[in-house]
């Protein structure tokens, strides 16, 4: 899933003012680069950037949100709301794009030109709930998983990257649905 924040710093103060202030320098020592990137499991603060993701809103106790204003959020150590995705967007998201799915598994290679190659055995899952993605984010299952930069951070025309994503492990697929099948598309 990959939608962009409807609150905090990062809608507020615009992406580029976000990543300079909790970006930072490429790890992998590209020049005039900043980054925001890294895995953010709920309640575990990311030392690269300083900010924790947070379920603000919900209980995990009653596995029910509380507080629909609220949402998935990445907070600063002074409780700062550094972005946030508010649960109304989502839920209407979540439902939309994922309660009927088929997850296809495939392998990318780049030399000597880019291919595609996809797999045979095919995940369907059915009777998803906004709930279930909520808990899989309590249990460290789905997380989030940003690639946002910033390139030619001391040039005249800085160029942004924005790509704020949720992600889970493929054999963690099916705590996200209430039936998981997988098939074999090449076996009539």
């Amino acid at each position: 899933m990959t939608p962009e924040p409807t609150g905090g710093y990062y809608k507020e103060a615009g992406v580029e003012a976000f990543i300079r202030r909790f970006g930072y320098p490429d790890t992998l020592g590209r020049s005039d680069r900043l980054n925001v990137g890294g895995i953010f499991r709920v309640g575990t603060r990311a030392p690269r950037t300083g900010l924790t993701l947070v379920l603000d809103g919900y209980s995990a106790e009653k596995k029910m949100i509380v507080d629909i204003s609220k949402g998935i959020t990445l907070l600063t150590d002074d409780d700062q709301i550094a972005a946030v995705w508010h649960f109304a967007g989502l839920i209407e998201h979540w439902k939309r794009k994922h309660d009927r799915a088929a997850y296809i598994p495939s392998e990318c290679r780049t030399d000597p030109k880019r291919q595609y190659r996809y797999g045979r055995l095919v995940n369907l899952g059915e009777g998803t709930d906004f709930l279930l993605l909520l808990v899989a984010f309590g249990q460290g299952d789905v997380y989030y998983d940003p690639g946002i930069k910033l390139e030619q951070v001391s040039g005249p025309k800085p160029q942004v990257k924005r790509r704020s994503q949720f992600r889970v492990k493929w054999e963690k697929l099916g705590v996200l649905y209430r039936s998981m099948e997988t098939i074999d598309v090449l076996s009539g």
